[in-house]
């Protein structure tokens, strides 16, 4: 996208967000231990991921459609919901949802579209419980590892899967589709069995059941849950009803099954 072109347009952006959100404008630069979470916390995440298996992943050409947008999904029965940093003022954005009383405990926010190590800690900053990347990016993975931190980031082949999970992602995103799509994902959880993936591109209403049941750990839902054409018209209904459909199939799936790793990376 135009937003990963330029680095200056994205930094540029970063700043803006930071600067509206009213986070960190006081206290200065936070030393790399401030952003450290307990083993506790990172376990209960991940076990939150295993739980409820279908990310809500925001994108929005407005900053008025980004919350109208989430809370849609999350009325039709999301529990995972990602803000990507492409989106108008996610950072406000997500600071807002992680301040609201009626989600504290039952939804888990994060932030997409984090490409560098300044993009985490923003993103912590705001109030996010994980964090995702559209590429495997080493140093984001390593910064997040060490302050037990979940993320996931974007792979496209088994090998950029294995190094992203010897970096330390607990589970990795699969990201663009690929040919084959759930039997291509079946074979390479087959011959992998440590890695946990969770696809996003490709991922449907009608078929996200289909995902879960040959071997990822969780599926994310971009374009066919928030329908543009639905955004532009403010359709919140449509919206709502398609999380609805989707989760319902996903519950039916039930949970994935985790072993807790308490490695130190």
């Amino acid at each position: 996208c135009g937003f990963c072109k330029s680095p200056k347009p994205h930094l540029e952006m970063l700043a803006t967000a930071r600067s509206a959100s009213r986070i960190g404008s006081s206290l200065g630069p936070r030393s790399m231990s401030s952003y450290a979470k307990s083993q506790e916390s990172y376990e209960k995440t991940l076990d939150w991921f295993s739980a409820h298996r279908a990310t809500a992943v925001l994108r929005t050409p407005t900053s008025a459609a980004c919350p109208k947008a989430m809370e849609a999904a999350i009325n039709g029965g999301f529990k995972i919901c990602e803000f990507t940093l492409t989106t108008p003022d996610a950072l406000v954005h997500l600071q807002d949802f992680v301040n609201k009383d009626e989600y504290k405990g039952d939804i888990k926010f994060g932030m997409g579209t984090v490409m560098t190590v300044a993009d985490a800690e923003a993103s912590v900053d705001a109030g996010a419980e994980f964090l995702i990347s559209p590429v495997l990016i080493p140093e984001v993975i390593q910064w997040c590892a060490k302050n037990k931190i979940p993320c996931l980031p974007g792979c496209h082949t088994p090998t950029e899967a294995y190094n992203a999970y010897q970096l330390g992602a607990p589970i990795q995103k699969i990201f663009p589709g690929v040919a084959g799509n759930s039997t291509w994902l079946k074979a390479v959880s087959a011959a992998l069995p440590m890695l946990r993936l969770n696809p996003t591109s490709g991922v449907g209403l009608e078929n996200a059941g289909e995902f879960l049941n040959n071997g990822c750990v969780g599926v994310g839902l971009v374009a066919p849950l928030f329908n543009p054409v639905m955004v532009q018209e403010e359709n919140w209904e449509g919206i709502r009803a398609n999380a609805k459909f989707v989760t319902n199939n996903v519950k039916a799936c039930g949970p994935s099954v985790r072993e807790h790793s308490y490695v130190e990376f």
